[in-house]
C-alpha cells in the first residue's frame, strides 16, 4: 500500500517532473463528467513548454490518468 505521501499532487508532479524543475499551474478544476478534480501544471524544457494534467481519484491519490466514472452513480 502506498503512503499518504505517494497521495499528495506535489509528489506525483516531482515524480514526473523531476523535483528541481520549477512548474506553474496553469488550471484547475471539475471535469464536466463525474467532477472529478483536476489541476494542469506547466513546465519549460529545451525544447519548450510540457503540461500534464494530474486528476484526483476517490481514493484520495493524483495520478495522470482520469478516474473511471463513479460506480455508485
Amino acid at each position: 500500500m502506498k503512503g499518504t505521501k505517494a497521495q499528495s499532487l506535489r509528489y506525483q508532479v516531482e515524480k514526473w517532473l523531476a523535483p528541481t524543475t520549477p512548474v506553474h499551474v496553469t488550471a484547475f478544476g471539475h471535469t464536466r463528467s463525474g467532477g472529478a478534480r483536476y489541476v494542469c501544471v506547466e513546465t519549460r524544457r529545451a525544447m519548450g513548454f510540457h503540461a500534464l494534467f494530474f486528476f484526483r481519484h476517490d481514493d484520495g491519490y493524483w495520478n495522470v490518468f482520469p478516474p473511471v466514472g463513479n460506480p455508485t452513480q
